[in-house]
């Protein structure tokens, strides 16, 4: 018989991570400076300043403080989104099982990408194209790989796969990557692209870069997704709106967003982020760890 949960009284782990991950955030880098505009808005534009503003509002934020430098609000905002998704994800083993590892890659090598299975023929690709000018130039910087997080998936040895009953041995399975004996990488599972706000040039870094992902894999393709704080709905469809490269875009407050655009934005950006939510080309922050279990 299956365990009944008692849930009289008490709150989902994914909503009380969501409070953690905004505690954490306006510990960090949201925030509204004595100007009155919060940190992630774009101070030249009266709309993204409005919706930022009601965001904040809605999540309670209450004191008055200078934003940290781009550089470190990016920072900080890769590693509160590891934060989160250890906090969740990793608490979803019963319906994904696996050995998973979340990391922040930020600025390492451009090539961290190929200490995993899909993507470790790269290295070769590298050292080829550094004696051979011509083939540089023809290859340019397609194989540039370099996402702010990552969860990878450790291989299963063979006492692990056959816990209940005889399903590999020394004749079959020869080749597959998931099966640690035949000496292969571990996987990667999801590339996840957090973007403390989103200007042109940003949205198609992180398209280019998941184009990059798609190109170049060998094997199954990971998760692809941007998380955001960008405020402005016509900002974000510049990277959610269209299909074939990312997967989705989760925005770190979507709920307070669309309370906000409903309460101050035009009917444009009323209609725009309808589609964006309705077309599924935008989540929120809660929605992406059980996204990455499928």
């Amino acid at each position: 018989m299956s365990k009944e949960l008692d849930i009289t009284n008490s709150e989902a782990l994914i909503a009380k991570a969501r409070k953690n991950y905004h505690a954490s955030l306006l510990a960090g880098p949201l925030s509204i400076n004595n100007k009155g505009i919060p940190s992630n808005a774009d101070g030249s534009n009266g709309n993204s300043v409005l919706f930022a503003k009601s965001i904040m509002d809605a999540l309670n934020y209450e004191t008055t403080r200078e934003k940290a430098a781009g550089q470190t609000s990016g920072n900080q905002f890769e590693e509160i989104n590891v934060s989160f998704l250890k906090e969740t994800f990793l608490s979803l083993g019963h319906i994904r099982p696996g050995g998973w590892s979340i990391k922040k890659v930020g600025s390492r090598s451009q090539l961290a990408i190929a200490e995993y299975e899909q993507y470790h023929h790269l290295v070769s690709l590298r050292n080829a194209s550094k004696s051979n000018p011509e083939l540089a130039a023809a290859l340019g910087n397609d194989y540039v790989i370099a996402p702010d997080v990552v969860i990878e998936q450790s291989l299963w040895s063979d006492d692990e796969i056959n816990n209940k009953e005889l399903i590999v041995d020394s004749s079959i399975s020869n080749y597959t990557a998931i099966r640690a004996v035949n000496g292969g990488k571990p996987l990667l599972h999801a590339s996840i692209s957090s973007k403390w706000t989103i200007r042109s040039d940003r949205s198609q870094n992180s398209r280019s870069e998941a184009l990059n992902l798609i190109r170049n894999r060998k094997g199954h393709l990971p998760h692809i997704v941007v998380v955001t704080a960008e405020p402005l709905p016509s900002r974000l469809s510049s990277i959610a709106l269209g299909t074939g490269d990312i997967d989705c875009v989760y925005h770190f407050a979507l709920h307070e967003l669309i309370n906000a655009v409903e309460i101050h934005g035009s009917d444009d950006s009323k209609e725009m982020l309808k589609i964006m939510v309705d077309g599924k080309r935008l989540k929120d922050i809660s929605d992406l760890p059980l996204d990455l279990a499928q």
